[in-house]
């Protein structure tokens, strides 16, 4: 089964950059960005219209790339967390987690036993429709697998301690936008109680040894937070970063002297 290099590096302390995808689902995408550095792409199934086929075909796309495929799922039901994976993704990231409770539900429900209690077929699309030992499949999954649990409001902010000390996951995600929103203060982005809470999680995961993650839109956002001690970073998604250049191209046109 395939290696999961993100996982890797994230358990050796280190730092994985990568981007995310709501609206290019398309089959270059994953070579696209492969040529740009990015360690992994989170293919977006909350805020997006990419339903279960079109992720069937992106990740079928993405076999043929070596950045790593990883899908935000849309809500924490057991057949939006196994199905995602048994057609290929190679981590899990699920909104609103608030609990230890929920936390403990999505481990049982992504890794196979004695940890979870994952649904089993195998020869498909998430062991490379190979044969083999069956045991050693399972444990290489439940290795591979990268679960990635997000902090998006008061709740799971309050929890966070037991939630990041789950058995199983590996990274906390702090969703700021939808976390500043539960807190009355939405997109302040620089409000001291919403930077004492991304403080926070990293204190925990560090505490704990697991990696602190968070979406940022621009460099400076991305390498103060680096700083800080956040090692699995989302840096913008296709529509703004798309935009962005396409404007700035635009506007340097424009702007040129004839």
């Amino acid at each position: 089964m395939r290696k999961n290099q993100v996982k890797e590096e994230l358990t050796a302390g280190k730092t994985a950059i990568g981007t995310m995808v709501f609206e290019f689902n398309t089959p270059g995408v994953a070579a696209i960005l492969e040529q740009t550095g990015s360690d992994f792409i989170i293919y977006d199934m909350e805020h997006s219209g990419i339903g279960m086929e079109s992720m069937r075909q992106l990740m079928s796309y993405n076999r043929g790339a070596s950045i790593l495929p990883f899908v935000r799922v849309p809500d924490s039901q057991y057949s939006h967390l196994s199905r995602i994976l048994d057609i290929g993704a190679m981590g899990l990231m699920i909104p609103f987690v608030e609990s230890k409770e929920q936390a403990e539900q999505i481990i049982a429900a992504t890794k196979y036993g004695p940890l979870g209690k994952r649904g089993t077929a195998f020869s498909l699309a998430h062991d490379d429709y190979i044969g083999g030992d069956i045991s050693e499949k399972m444990k290489r999954s439940n290795q591979e697998t990268l679960i990635i649990a997000q902090i998006e409001n008061e709740t799971g902010l309050s929890n966070v301690e037991e939630i990041t000390a789950t058995e199983g996951v590996d990274v906390v995600f702090v969703g700021n936008l939808d976390l500043s929103q539960s807190m009355g203060i939405s997109g302040q982005y620089d409000h001291p109680r919403l930077i004492q809470a991304m403080e926070q999680v990293v204190e925990v995961c560090e505490k704990h040894g697991k990696a602190a993650g968070c979406f940022v839109s621009d460099v400076e956002a991305a390498i103060h937070w680096k700083e800080k001690g956040y090692r699995f970073i989302a840096y913008s998604g296709d529509v703004w970063l798309y935009q962005q250049a396409v404007k700035q191209g635009i506007a340097a046109i424009r702007g040129a002297s004839s």
